[in-house]
């Protein structure tokens, strides 16, 4: 095979929730493989700083475009932004999520509902508004960030509804790759562990952390944002074409003990 089978320029790839955190270094990954990246995120000002430091990082052009992901209007008109100005939209990572440790007996259906409308039934506006444009143009890569408390229980912190969206994510997954196939659509997934961002810093650094998290993780420490740098672009690439339906586990060891 000829060329960098990783290379990814001329491709265009939209983040949701791309403004920070573990959407922002995906983000960057891509980027930095060569694809142009939109940003899509509810915060707008953070998108729009985002966008223009990988521009000035990277050299690829951007855009950062607001949505909520439970809107199937407000995705819409991102795709339609996207594609009035790059023409296509070959990569769609849809990463925005939410966690809430409530107990299951004290939760509120209120609360069971956001988790579930946001892990899950955005993930499946996402993929569906994508995967739309991408049957018309040929083909794309799809690849939702599920979690490896889609496969294990997180202890000691209670937490079914993340759990039981991640775990949904994954196996939508598979449906959309199964049916989307004919239309050269791939639909992957990855699943990390425990990640240190600015959100979990001060979370890992608790007894929780130390006595739960990283004393069962066999490399004992959280991953870095970047670390899912290598995963994304892997499946966003040509060096992934054969593969779909599948969920790479990104979780230094979690889920082997």
């Amino acid at each position: 095979m000829r060329g960098d089978i990783f290379d990814l320029s001329g491709k265009v790839a939209v983040v949701t929730g791309g403004a920070q955190g573990l959407g922002l270094a995906m983000g960057q990954a891509l980027a930095n493989a060569g694809a142009n990246l939109v940003i899509m995120d509810i915060n707008l000002e953070k998108a729009e700083v985002e966008a223009e430091k990988t521009k000035a990082e990277y050299g690829v052009d951007t855009l950062a475009l607001q949505a909520d992901v439970r809107i199937p209007n407000e995705v819409q008109d991102v795709v339609d932004k996207v594609v009035g100005h790059f023409g296509k939209i070959d990569i769609f990572v849809n990463n925005a999520g939410i966690c809430k440790n409530i107990k299951a007996e004290d939760m509120t259906l209120e609360e069971w509902q956001e988790v579930i409308d946001i892990n899950l039934t955005g993930v499946f506006i996402g993929c569906q508004v994508a995967g739309r444009q991408m049957i018309k143009q040929g083909g794309g890569s799809i690849i939702n960030i599920a979690s490896m408390s889609g496969s294990i229980v997180n202890v000691p912190q209670p937490q079914c509804s993340y759990n039981a969206s991640k775990a949904g994510v994954m196996h939508l997954t598979k449906s959309l790759a199964s049916e989307w196939a004919m239309h050269n659509i791939r639909v992957n997934s990855i699943s990390p562990g425990y990640m240190e961002t600015a959100m979990t810093a001060k979370t890992l650094k608790t007894d929780q952390a130390r006595d739960y998290w990283l004393y069962m993780t066999p490399m004992h420490r959280p991953g870095q944002p970047h670390e899912l740098g290598g995963a994304v672009v892997y499946l966003a690439s040509d060096a992934s074409s054969f593969m779909t339906g599948a969920d790479l586990i990104i979780d230094g060891g979690y889920t082997v003990w």
